[in-house]
């Protein structure tokens, strides 16, 4: 294994899910983001996760397998280990509870008491168990980060930049209501900080898959393979079941699929410039 791959990947890793600070340091400016930005900038991400999806990482994971495996198996193979990855993210979204679930992500109004009957406590734990919730999804995409930053540092860097994007609106829907029940700015801010520190904990977990197979060439391509095909069944389904809808409710419907568009072919053609 190439030791500065290994360290550039988890630096992509770690700053994507840092990223959740950004949305978390709102609360030092008690300002709204404005939502026709966050609409188009969550669209975007989700264009950028499906285009690199389906039409790089697919195919990649079932070019890996193919190494190891005949053909119609590697296929078979790619195919349920994408929708096992959706599987994941399922299963994920049924254990956490709606009104927790980070996917329903509100806005400063959502959470200010002199507009909400609220009390303080329910707003403290709203903000926790956002924190909870974000740093479970989290886990999966930051394995998601290394694993393909580490076999493709310039795709790894794609799909950094995308979870980047999507994790700035979780840090909101943490610092916010932590903020509102406690008036402690630096404690909302560090809390949603910290709420992204999941995602270098998958990057760990990544980096201890690869060090156990690290010296058996065809079980890592087998393992690339598979976490590749399931990585991008991951990220089209946060696209379809997260960011899109978000990204709806902070705009009109065409903002967010003017981003979507827009990440789709920004991708395309860094595909072509440096694939």
């Amino acid at each position: 294994m190439n030791s500065d791959a290994i360290l550039i990947a988890f630096f992509m890793t770690l700053a994507a899910g840092l990223s959740t600070g950004i949305g978390g340091a709102s609360v030092f400016f008690s300002r709204k983001p404005r939502p026709a930005f966050l609409s188009v900038s969550l669209g975007f991400s989700a264009g950028v996760m499906i285009y690199v999806s389906m039409i790089e990482i697919f195919p990649k994971a079932k070019e890996t397998l193919e190494t190891v495996f005949p053909t119609e198996t590697a296929s078979l193979i790619t195919v349920l280990s994408f929708f096992a990855g959706m599987g994941v993210i399922m299963l994920i979204d049924g254990l956490i509870p709606e009104e927790e679930n980070p996917h329903e992500i509100k806005d400063f109004a959502d959470f200010d008491q002199s507009t909400l009957p609220v009390s303080g406590k329910k707003l403290l734990r709203m903000g926790l168990m956002s924190a909870f919730a974000i740093g479970i999804h989290n886990f999966p995409e930051g394995l998601a980060t290394f694993m393909s930053a580490v076999h493709d540092p310039r795709l790894g860097l794609s799909i950094a930049a995308a979870i980047a994007i999507h994790n700035i609106p979780e840090g909101i829907a943490v610092a916010v209501p932590v903020y509102y029940a406690t008036k402690n700015r630096r404690r909302a801010f560090t809390l949603s900080l910290l709420s992204g520190l999941a995602e270098p904990v998958g990057g760990a977990l990544g980096f201890a898959l690869l060090f156990l197979f690290a010296m058996r060439t065809a079980t890592v391509s087998a393992v690339f393979g598979v976490v590749f095909a399931a990585v991008a069944g991951i990220m089209v389904y946060i696209s379809i079941d997260e960011l899109l809808p978000t990204a709806e409710k902070y705009g009109k419907h065409h903002y967010s699929i003017y981003g979507l568009v827009s990440g789709m072919i920004l991708m395309a053609f860094s595909l072509l410039l440096f694939g």
